[in-house]
């Protein structure tokens, strides 16, 4: 079977026809890949044209337009990960005017013009009165290789002539099967109609038949002659919409408005997320009188083109791409139209703040419309604010009690940087952490939001990694000469699996490399405080003045026995001050306390409330007693209201405190209108509710204790309805269309399980699992939401997830141990069992109940399965995972502790190797445990060919590299599929630590190279590595001289990568080691150009070659 990683240009096609074409025309065919993405479902030819290694695939049949072929792209660059750029090639309709005389059998390519890609989404845009319809999106370029590529092949053609009728010719006498359908058809079967003249007849008659050859009705064209070019080949822009063009006026109106050649429905899916060219061969002329004589020919000339740019092209150039497509646009996902970045238009410039469908920007604007006017100015003119402001790369520090005002204040800040002037080159990020929210801000949410700098991208629906998007952050970062990052409320950032730390790390590495400042908030807990040791710090709390003046403009809001008098106006004022001690959230509770006051000794109750917390507070100096005893008056006061409003205000409460997500206000209107027994929902039911307030998870139990068993009752009730009884939807838009019907069915399906696993059995619960159809449309229900997360915020897996993902393809098969597994339902498992449910079967995705919950992460589930007679401990999934190698993978300690004490677990069993998945995620305790089995080879490799030591340098893991280089028995020089060692892909990361392990052992190779040919210090000097060059360059063995295939030494790349700074030491490093020739490359051009001149020769020599 084929390597995938051997592969680097992607061959898409719409069509059978023109995967046909495609095929024949590879130089030899290679076996199909030896294993691709579980989620991929193309299909794929491999082969090789020219040097080339070349993948294609083709839409599934049936379907068209460019979210289908967005997606075909999707799953191609998730399998092939080294693809470097595309070909999307095939038919098209052609759009003929006086100045194209575009015919059957040419080729469009698309080609930059006018301000445009090459391709056009010409069906994207709005519609404005008395302005007609205006184009918004913006779709790039080809990659520069291929437009390269393109002007030399062009040039070729003018001089040479083309031979792409004898390369068809010449396939077809090789296969005389397809002459029939795929050669040049008759010219006179070539008709250009007028466009008034439309093919009415859906009957398959055809134009000669029917339309006739009155010449009245065709449009007159000169033969070409034998100096004509036939094909001809026609460079511009193709249009390409979601809809198929067969209206003459339609198309000669764009081809007049926007000089369109040619028509189509897949390339505008693919130019933003898979740089690619687009070739159609012409099959009709985007009318009503389309048909498919034309279509076999057309593809194959296509092909014949395609195949001739390829053989143009050097592999070194592919190779030289500076990042492969899967690190630079990994978020294929769907059909989705961008802008350009940074436009001047107004309009275009109003877009969302973030990379998350957490709208950071309506609740910077809630926040900041909240403020007191004038409140929090002592920030702003503090010494350490002013400090940080003018410094780069500084960092500030406001810690503060809980209810000083934190958000507040940090909204504030946002605020005076977005319109304080800047120099344009100013990015501004900011986030506002949440605890209701920490599933949604893990490491790669919160990396994702601070990518997004001010006016800086379009809202993309797709999720990258979190080494992508540190990646690509890296790469905004550069194009701002300043960035400032505003961060509140880092105590409710998510702590599982070190998210906060990775978060701050990967911001203080950006901000040591970059002119980064820093603005952080949080309460003073000393394991966030130890990460801004050596930043300014500056407490937040709640100033007299500030809380003053917030009382006085507030003031005016209460009761007239309040507002009438002076006197009382200054006692509430002087006992709200008095009773805050730094917390503003209490002056808001004082202040709400007296609302509903109407009498004097009502409101002098009152304030002796007041009076008394604040002698409380003043003694105990315990903030959270204090917040406490003010909502416990909130609580009081919601007990005397009238019993209708009371029951409403704690159904909305126990939703809110208990929910295991923050519900949408349509979600909980629909959980609050269940009616627990009841077969459908009663839309009379409903609530009409304006507001939502949030909060009192500590004081739950008390006033709310049967919240849990009522929303697990309510839950279960909604996915038991009449409605779900046929099962899952069918259609691609069902299970969309189901949850718009049943707002509240998303997170019912979800979290169901959650609360039962609270509960003890519960005969309603085990009635449901036992409804097989209504399990399979809540699991279809649960897949839909968990894709949604991978395409939005949580993707690579969802590995932050309350539970782990179920695909389309695994929401079948599941019995009632499954269920209970997945949920890590304790009671329901034990049940089931006692029952007699196979503990063994496995679902369409080919887990077992053991494995599902070793995946979720339900230790005491896990337990009681490998306790029970029978269980196949070393069960594999159709990933040939079993639940030791992913738990591995994951990092879940405590679950491989208790798979390793299981009999018969095989530790070197699974995809990738339980050994290699730990390394690579760099669980230090975990290697530590499966090497202390004795059991393990250390040297096994995946189906990438990497050992463990090879995935702990590459991800940089010091401590686990240390583990297994003492047990003497690592492989050090083990080289991957792409020939890398160790040392070479820690060189390549920049993991200096790594290295100088690695060459202390002696025995590694410094001079290995991989399959382009590049050695560590190649590959480290043209990353700009500068200590791991230094580490190199001491060891007195590297050839500083060495050139790779291209000719090209360290020097070379060194020089010639941007920006220019970050690469001088690695320069300045190689020169000083003496020996360094300047010289030629391979293709004899002087490898030093003028503007890199001046870092790599002295002066003398400069003066010499100007």
């Amino acid at each position: 079977m084929s390597d995938p990683e051997h592969y680097t240009i992607g061959w898409i096609c719409a069509l059978s026809t023109e995967r046909v074409a495609a095929e024949v025309f590879l130089d030899e065919r290679h076996d199909g890949p030896k294993s691709i993405s579980p989620n991929d479902n193309n299909d794929y030819t491999l082969g090789r044209i020219g040097k080339h290694n070349v993948v294609i695939a083709v839409l599934p049949d049936g379907e068209y337009g460019t979210s289908s072929s967005a997606s075909v792209a999707r799953d191609m660059l998730h399998s092939f990960r080294n693809i470097r750029i595309g070909l999307m090639v095939g038919i098209g309709g052609g759009a003929p005017s006086s100045k194209h005389d575009i015919r059957l059998g040419d080729i469009v390519v698309s080609a930059p013009r006018d301000g445009k890609g090459g391709v056009v989404q010409y069906d994207f845009g709005k519609t404005v009165q008395g302005q007609g319809f205006q184009p918004t999106g913006f779709l790039n370029q080809p990659p520069s290789v291929l437009r390269t590529a393109v002007s030399g092949l062009r040039a070729h053609y003018e001089s040479e002539g083309h031979k792409l009728n004898e390369s068809v010719n010449h396939i077809l006498e090789k296969k005389p099967r397809l002459q029939k359908k795929y050669k040049r058809p008759d010219p006179d079967t070539d008709r250009l109609y007028q466009s008034g003249v439309i093919h009415v007849r859906n009957d398959g008659a055809s134009c000669a038949a029917f339309c006739g050859d009155d010449a009245s009705k065709l449009i007159a064209r000169p033969e070409r002659t034998e100096h004509d070019d036939n094909p001809a080949i026609h460079y511009g822009l193709i249009a390409s919409g979601n809809q198929l063009m067969k209206d003459a006026v339609i198309r000669d109106k764009l081809v007049e408005e926007r000089g369109m050649l040619c028509f189509e429905m897949e390339a505008a899916g693919l130019m933003n997320h898979f740089p690619c060219l687009v070739i159609r061969g012409v099959c009709d002329y985007s009318d009503s009188h389309k048909n498919k004589q034309w279509q076999g020919y057309a593809a194959m000339v296509a092909a014949a083109y395609a195949k001739d740019l390829l053989v143009r092209i050097a592999p070194n150039r592919v190779v030289d791409e500076n990042l492969r497509i899967i690190d630079l646009l990994s978020s294929v996902q769907e059909n989705v139209s961008t802008i350009r970045a940074k436009l001047d238009r107004k309009e275009d410039t109003e877009i969302l703040d973030w990379l998350t469908h957490i709208d950071y920007g309506l609740q910077q604007s809630d926040y900041r419309d909240k403020r007191e006017q004038g409140t929090g100015q002592w920030l702003l003119e503090s010494r350490e604010f002013q400090e940080w402001v003018a410094t780069s790369k500084q960092t500030l520090f406001c810690p503060g009690i809980p209810g000083a005002g934190k958000t507040i204040l940090t909204s504030l800040v946002v605020d005076h940087l977005t319109s304080s002037p800047h120099p344009s080159e100013t990015g501004i990020a900011y986030i506002y952490c949440n605890f209701n929210r920490q599933h949604e801000q893990s490491y790669s949410s919160l990396l994702a939001s601070v990518k997004e700098l001010h006016d800086q991208h379009k809202l993309k629906r797709t999720r990258p990694s979190p080494d992508d998007i540190s990646r690509v952050l890296q790469s905004v970062v550069e194009t701002y000469s300043k960035v400032f990052i505003v961060i509140d409320a880092l105590d409710e950032c998510q702590t599982a699996g070190g998210c906060l730390t990775r978060f701050l790390s990967e911001l203080f590495h950006f901000q040591a490399g970059y002119d980064i400042n820093i603005f952080a908030t949080s309460r003073d807990i000393p394991e966030i405080a130890r990460h801004f040791e050596n930043s300014l710090r500056l407490e937040i709390r709640a100033s007299t003045e500030d809380v003053s003046r917030y009382i006085q403009g507030h003031l005016h809001d209460l009761p007239k026995v309040i507002r009438e008098n002076q006197q009382r106006q200054a006692e509430i004022t002087a006992s709200i001050l008095e009773a805050t001690n730094g917390m503003f959230l209490l002056a808001t509770l004082c202040i709400e306390s007296l609302n509903d006051k109407l009498t004097l000794n009502a409101v002098r109750s009152t304030l002796s409330g007041i009076q008394d917390r604040s002698s409380a507070s003043g003694s105990t100096r315990n903030e959270a007693q204090v917040i406490d005893r003010a909502y416990d008056q909130v609580m009081e006061r919601i007990e005397k209201q009238q019993p209708g409003h009371k029951d409403l205000a704690l159904q909305v409460l126990s939703w809110i405190a208990c929910a295991k997500r923050a519900l949408s206000p349509r979600e909980l209107q629909h959980a609050l209108a269940v009616e627990v027994g009841m077969p459908s929902l009663d839309d009379d039911n409903i609530h009409e509710m304006e507001d939502i307030v949030s909060y009192l998870e500590r004081t739950k139990d008390r006033w709310i204790p049967e919240a849990e068993s009522t929303i697990r009752r309510s839950c279960v009730t909604y996915l038991s309805f009449k409605a779900f009884e046929a099962g899952a939807c069918h259609g691609r838009d069902g299970p969309r269309e189901r949850m718009k019907s049943y707002p509240f069915y998303n997170y019912a399906a979800q979290d169901w399980g959650h609360h039962a696993r609270q509960s003890t059995f519960d005969h309603e619960v085990v009635n449901f699992m036992e409804s097989q159809m209504k399990v399979e449309a809540s699991l279809q229900a649960l897949s839909h939401h968990v894709r949604s997360l991978a395409q939005t915020s949580l993707g690579q897996g969802c590995k932050e997830c309350q539970y782990r993902p179920l695909y389309p393809e695994c929401t079948f098969g599941f019995n009632e141990l499954h269920l209970a597994a997945y949920f890590g339902i304790l009671w329901a498992a034990e049940y089931f069992v006692e029952r007699g449910n196979s503990v063994d079967a496995k679902n369409s995705n080919g887990r077992s109940p053991l494995w599902l919950a070793a995946e979720n992460g339900h230790e005491s589930i896990v337990k009681l399965l490998l306790a029970t007679a029978g269980v196949e401990p070393n069960s594999e999934d159709s990933n040939n995972q079993t639940p030791l190698s992913f738990v591995a993978h994951q990092g879940n300690e405590s679950i491989v502790k208790l798979l390793l004490a299981t009999n018969g677990v095989d530790v070197n069993a699974g995809h990738g190797k339980p050994l290699a998945c730990a390394a690579m995620n760099g669980h230090e305790a975990i290697v530590q445990l499966l090497l202390s089995t004795g059991k393990v080879d250390v040297n096994s490799k995946n189906s990438m060919r990497q050992t463990p030591l090879s995935l702990a340098a590459e991800n940089g893991h010091e401590a686990i590299v240390q583990l297994l280089l003492a047990t003497g028995k690592v492989d050090v020089n083990s080289k991957n599929s792409m020939r890398q060692t160790p040392l070479s892909l820690a060189a390549e990361n920049g993991h200096e630590a790594v290295v100088q392990l690695l060459l202390a052992t002696g025995d590694v190779d410094v001079h290995s190279k991989d399959y382009e040919g590049w050695t560590p210090l190649l590959t480290a000097a043209g990353r700009g590595h500068e200590a791991v060059v230094k580490l190199l360059l001491a060891t007195g063995k590297v050839d500083v001289n060495l050139k790779d295939p291209a000719g090209r030494t360290p020097l070379w790349y060194a020089a010639h990568r941007h920006p220019r700074a970050a690469y001088q030491g690695t320069v300045d490093l190689l020169r000083a080691s003496g020996g360094i020739s300047v010289g030629l490359d391979c293709s004899g051009c002087l490898w030093c150009r003028s503007e890199n001149t001046s870092r790599i020769l002295p002066r003398k020599r400069r003066r010499s070659d100007s």
